[in-house]
Formats: C-alpha cells, sequence, structure tokens
C-alpha cells in the first residue's frame, strides 16, 4: 500500500490580517504609555530639588606656648573654600559657608601646622580655637647674659646711684628684638624688686641703696618666640657708710624725708621714705643715732635711728606737739644720753631708749613751749613759747632741772624762732623779722639771723652784712628770709635756710661767717639742716 501524505492547511483566521495588525500595535503603544507614566512617578519621588544653606566660620590662632594671639596664620578649608590669613589679633572669619563637615587648616612660617575638624550649621556661626606649636629647630633660645657691671662679686660700689649693665646676644642673630627683666635684692632678703621689665635696654640706674651691703640681681632674657633664658646670680657689695656731716629735709613728688650728704651734696643717701612726714632730723653729739619726728602715727612723735637710716625705733610717749610746732620742739642733751621735748604747755626730758619720762616745766599761761636747745656750759636750756598766734614769741633760759626760768628775749613786732646755744654757752643764735609782720598764717617777709649775748648785750645782725667776694652773694638778698640757724661744729659759721618769702619756693642751705660775711649756698630744696 503506498505511503500516505498528510496535508495540513492553515485554519482560516477570524479577522482579515491587517486588522490583526492594528489591534497588535495599539497594545503595545498603551504597555509604552503605561512604562512611560510609571517612570514620571517615579522620577518625581527621587529627584525633589532642596534649597541651598549656609552658615559661617570664625576662630583665633593662638601660640600654644605663651597663649599670645598669631597674625598672619594662613587658614584653608577641605572641602576647599577660599583661603584667608589672620588678623593682629589672630582671628579669622568665613562667612557664607555651605553647612556641612570641613577640615580647617591653619599654617604660618616656624610653626607646625594644624588642623580642625569642624561642622558648619545654619544660623549661629561655628567657632574654634587652633594652637600651634612651634616647629622643631626653627627657633633657639637666647645665649646667656654676660659681661656684667658691676662685675660679679666686686665690692666698694656707690650706692647712691649705681649703673648695672651686661649684654645679650641671639643664636639666630636677632639679640636686638630680645627684652629684659632685672631682679634686685639684698642678701639675707626674699624681698625681690624689679628693677627693670620687659625692655630692649641692657643698662638700669638703681637708687637708693643701703651702703656696705651685699647685693644679688639676676637678668631673664627672652626673645619673640617666648624663648626664656634666666642668666646666672651677680652680686656686688656697696660702699661702706660715708661720714656724711650734713643732715637736712627735702621734699620730693609731696614726700617730705631727711637726706644726709657731704658739704657739696655728695654721697647723697635718702635716710627715710615713708609716705608720711619725716623731719626735724638732729644727728647726737656722740654721732651714732639721728633723733628725728614723723607723724605716721597720726601726731608727730619722736624717734631715733642709725646713721644709714636703719633701726628706726620711737622714743616719745607723748607727742613733740603744740601751738605751731609740726614736730620741732625738741633737742639732745649735751652727751647724747637723753633729749628734750615740747609737749603743748610741758616740757619733758627723756631718755634716748624712750625710758625715764620725766616733766622739767610749764609754759606761761596760755602759751605752748616751741623749739629748744641745751648746753653743756652751765647745764642751761633755752626754749621758745607761743601763743596761739605764732607771731606771739618769747625766749626764756632755765637750769636743766626746769627751775630758774628766765626771759631772755620778749615778744615783738614780726616773728622771733630758733634760739641755739653758741659752742661755748655764753650767746644766743636765734631769726627774727625785722619787718615787722605779724601774720596769722605765719608768714615772713625779712627774717634775718641775729647773735647776742646771754644777757642781751652785744646785739649783731648777721644778715644785715655785706660782702665783696664775687663768689658768694653779697648780703641777704631782697624779698628772702633767713631761718632755722644754727652754728658749725666748730663754732666759726653759722648754716641756715634762706627761702623766697613767699613760702611758695623751694629752700636752700646756706652758710656764713659769724659776722655774716661769706654766704655760700649748700644744698636746693633742702631745709632744716643739721651739721655736726
Amino acid at each position: 500500500m503506498p505511503p500516505q501524505r498528510f496535508v495540513f492547511l492553515p485554519t482560516p483566521s477570524l479577522f482579515p490580517p491587517h486588522r490583526s495588525m492594528f489591534i497588535l500595535f495599539r497594545t503595545l503603544a498603551r504597555l509604552c504609555v503605561l512604562v512611560l507614566v510609571c517612570l514620571a512617578i517615579t522620577s518625581c519621588e527621587d529627584n525633589t530639588i532642596e534649597p541651598s544653606r549656609y552658615g559661617a566660620l570664625e576662630g583665633v590662632v593662638l601660640d600654644s606656648r605663651t597663649n599670645a594671639p598669631l597674625a598672619s596664620v594662613v587658614i584653608t578649608t577641605s572641602p576647599a573654600t577660599s583661603s584667608f590669613t589672620t588678623d593682629a589679633q589672630g582671628k579669622f572669619s568665613l562667612p557664607n559657608l555651605a553647612t556641612g563637615k570641613y577640615t580647617v587648616t591653619a599654617r604660618k612660617t616656624d610653626y607646625t601646622a594644624e588642623n580642625a575638624n569642624v561642622t558648619v550649621e545654619e544660623g549661629t556661626p561655628t567657632s574654634v580655637t587652633i594652637v600651634l606649636d612651634k616647629a622643631s629647630g626653627s627657633n633657639r633660645r637666647p645665649n646667656n647674659p654676660f659681661s656684667p657691671t658691676p662685675a660679679d662679686k666686686s665690692t666698694g660700689q656707690v650706692a647712691a646711684n649705681l649703673q648695672l649693665k651686661w649684654r645679650v646676644s641671639d643664636p639666630d642673630g636677632k639679640s636686638d628684638s630680645l627684652r629684659n627683666d632685672v631682679i634686685l635684692y639684698e642678701s639675707n632678703s626674699t624681698d625681690r624688686r624689679l628693677v627693670l621689665s620687659n625692655s630692649r635696654d641692657t643698662t638700669v640706674a638703681v637708687t637708693d641703696l643701703k651702703y656696705n651691703t651685699t647685693y644679688y640681681w639676676q637678668v631673664t632674657v627672652r626673645d619673640k618666640a617666648g624663648e626664656v633664658v634666666r642668666g646666672d646670680i651677680w652680686s656686688f657689695q656697696t660702699s661702706a657708710l660715708p661720714d656724711n656731716r650734713f643732715l637736712y629735709v627735702r621734699e620730693v613728688n609731696g614726700n617730705t624725708d631727711i637726706y644726709s650728704s657731704d658739704n657739696a651734696g655728695g654721697a647723697l643717701q635718702r635716710l627715710t621714705s615713708s609716705a608720711f612726714i619725716e623731719t626735724a632730723p638732729q644727728l647726737s653729739p656722740n654721732r651714732d643715732r639721728i633723733a628725728y619726728t614723723s607723724n605716721v602715727t597720726g601726731q608727730f612723735q619722736l624717734y631715733t635711728m642709725n646713721r644709714d637710716g636703719s633701726d628706726a625705733r620711737r622714743v616719745s610717749v607723748l607727742s613733740v606737739d603744740g601751738y605751731n610746732n609740726a614736730g620741732l620742739g625738741y633737742h639732745w642733751s649735751p652727751d647724747g644720753s637723753q633729749l628734750i621735748y615740747a609737749h603743748y604747755n610741758e616740757l619733758y626730758r627723756i631718755n634716748r631708749d624712750g625710758t625715764g619720762l620725766t616733766l622739767l616745766a610749764t609754759a606761761p599761761e596760755g602759751r605752748h613751749f616751741r623749739e629748744c636747745d641745751w648746753t653743756a656750759q652751765g647745764n642751761r636750756i633755752v626754749v621758745q613759747t607761743v601763743g596761739t598766734n605764732i607771731y606771739d614769741s618769747e625766749l626764756y633760759l632755765m637750769n636743766a632741772d626746769g627751775s630758774n626760768r628766765t626771759l631772755v628775749q620778749g615778744n615783738a613786732p614780726g616773728r622771733l624762732d630758733s634760739p641755739t646755744f653758741s659752742i661755748d654757752g655764753r650767746q644766743l643764735l636765734y631769726t627774727r623779722d625785722v619787718a615787722g609782720f605779724d601774720n596769722a598764717t605765719g608768714r615772713q617777709l625779712n627774717a634775718h639771723v641775729f647773735l647776742q649775748n646771754l644777757d642781751g648785750s652785744g646785739l649783731t645782725d648777721l644778715s644785715a652784712a655785706s660782702t665783696s667776694n664775687a663768689s658768694t652773694t653779697s648780703g641777704k638778698p631782697a624779698g628772702t628770709n633767713d631761718l632755722f640757724a644754727r652754728f658749725s661744729p666748730d663754732g666759726s659759721k653759722v648754716i641756715f635756710v634762706n627761702s623766697i618769702n613767699d613760702n611758695l619756693s623751694a629752700p636752700e642751705v646756706w652758710t656764713m661767717d659769724l659776722d655774716g660775711r661769706n654766704r655760700t649756698r649748700l644744698f636746693q630744696n633742702a631745709t632744716l639742716p643739721d651739721w655736726r
């Protein structure tokens, strides 16, 4: 039987060929639209646009050792923005930074760069402090100070005004920028005196040093980078106390203090230095202690001290006080073991150590004791008494025990002051205003120095004398007063104060011969002299 063959005939389409193609394309189109819509929706959800946000960054850069601000430091950031530089106060400011995290870097020559991580937020500026360390090996310490003057361990240095000198050097060649501090202190003392501070000077003057005293001093040197080196401790010893024969009072910058010097004003030594008044110095007859008065307690009290101003001791129990008596009314005994002093209407004697207070005399009714003197010749006292008005003045002689009081100079027009015995005790020196000017404030117009015998005879006006010596003043200048007169130690001269009578000009200390000739000025701006 022959093989059979099957033939498959296509099934007839339900639609015509062109219509089925149309349906296919329409379906594909709808699918594409749906996909695009989905993509659009997804895109809108993932790519929302946020607004930009900004903040600010500000800060300061400091030196790690000195904590001083550093200028001209370069400031950069990461992510990068702009480069900034610190000002003279070490400050910087970066405005309008996009918010976010940054690394801030500070760089300066000779310093190690430093980073700081910050977060900049919107609103309040972000603050940062960056501390820089000196780069290793970029700066070296100054060398030790050297070549001191006075030389180390030197002796015999002048105490009144001494120049300390030294030399400095810098290994980096910047010696002109080095700064110096100098401290000075006495041996056996912890009180350090800063005599120079933060100065480029390599010399400094020191004053008011004590005589025969060892001093130590040290120089500290500092460079611009803050490196510090302290030098060796050097020492020197001041000269022995000079045998100054003159004491006087001087007012400097409102302070009234006691000074000593030679007859030319040399070897000047300031003996007191408190904020109160120290006045009326008198060297004891044996020349070991200086008596003076001070109002440090509120009233003038009597004190003694060593000749170099040390070891001040209060002597009086009652004040040196009374009518127009601002600490003037006292005097040593001839042997230096006691003192007499005025306390209102009473005259007292007291031992130099403050013991043995004894009442010697009481002033006449309505009067107070004031200035006084005590001579070994006849062991007598001369004392001034004054009334409520300073120009109401009298002079009395009495025995050293206060007995046998005798009037030797009565009240007369013009002030009468400063009675003093001659060396032999036979004459009196005093001053009187010959203008007869009775002024309640105590002003005098023409005060002269007078010398007379104890009995009132032999009166001599020393201020009226004249001289032809061209090197000295010819007589007392008009418009001036001669005041506070005393004899020289050998009795051949008179030391006194001359002052313009306006009570405004600085007084001066002068000397003259016993006949009033050869007036010679010793010291300016000085009063109440004592010469022993």
